[in-house]
């Protein structure tokens, strides 16, 4: 195995910033609580591929309803690689529980971006059953996989990521 990655917290400084934002009606004080029980995302066993995101809070997810996580976590990767997230594949299979890009790209220069790289993850409770999806503070709830890719032999790309979400095709 390579070892070409790291992960990392975002700053207390930026985890309440993208915190309030995202959940204006929570105290600071209940903001800080989360962010001091991020936990890094790690591999369940040595032969799994994905390393698993924790909840933050409390996670209830009726059918049809989205919601915005910021983790409190950035992805430190050398050139070359990128990290691809995914819901877990049990909540998937039992709750149709998706990402709404379907697949999250974290690029390798993403960690120096202006929100220092800060990972969200956008979820949808898909379920055509009626189920409720229920993600206890602390439990697995998507699930990074780091990737090798290549470039054309034509590439000639010079230009540097400085933002965020979307922010390589402005």
């Amino acid at each position: 195995m390579q070892r070409i990655a790291k992960f990392h917290k975002v700053s207390e400084e930026q985890f309440l910033k993208d915190w309030a934002d995202t959940f204006p009606e929570s105290s600071s004080e209940d903001a800080l609580a989360v962010y001091q029980a991020v936990k890094l995302p790690r591999r369940a066993t040595a032969g799994s591929a994905g390393y698993d995101f924790y909840a933050p809070v409390q996670i209830d997810l009726a059918p049809g309803k989205t919601v915005k996580i910021p983790t409190g976590i950035r992805a430190e990767m050398e050139a070359g690689w990128v990290l691809k997230c995914y819901p877990r594949s049990g909540l998937g299979f039992k709750y149709r529980l998706q990402l709404n890009n379907t697949v999250g790209i974290i690029d390798s220069d993403y960690f120096y971006s202006d929100n220092e790289g800060h990972i969200f993850a956008k979820l949808t409770n898909d379920s055509k059953e009626g189920k409720t999806v229920e993600i206890a503070p602390g439990e697995g709830f998507m699930q990074g996989i780091f990737v090798e890719y290549g470039i054309t032999t034509d590439d000639d790309v010079t230009d540097v990521r400085n933002g965020g979400f979307g922010s390589t095709t402005k």
